[in-house]
């Protein structure tokens, strides 16, 4: 992917993700982008609550991953990563 598109879809994600702060800041979290992998994977960091909450698998299905797929189809997963580990 050309270096231009790939900022455009870096930019349309980090988008989706602040549309969806607010929730998370209310329950202590928050999510950052961290890459988009050359084979269309998605990488985000949960922060704060969000870290280690037993709902984060199904705020990833259900909000995260639907949010940034929304914006931006050509992503084929949605992986969370905290210190070094995919979660």
């Amino acid at each position: 992917m050309p270096r231009r598109e790939l900022e455009q879809l870096e930019q349309r994600i980090r988008e989706a993700l602040a549309e969806l702060r607010p929730f998370l800041a209310a329950d202590g979290g928050d999510i950052t982008l961290e890459e988009v992998t050359a084979d269309g994977i998605a990488r985000v960091r949960l922060h704060g609550a969000c870290r280690g909450c037993a709902m984060s698998p199904m705020t990833m299905k259900a909000g995260v991953e639907e949010a940034i797929k929304r914006v931006a189809p050509s992503i084929k997963a949605v992986e969370a990563v905290n210190m070094g580990e995919v979660v």
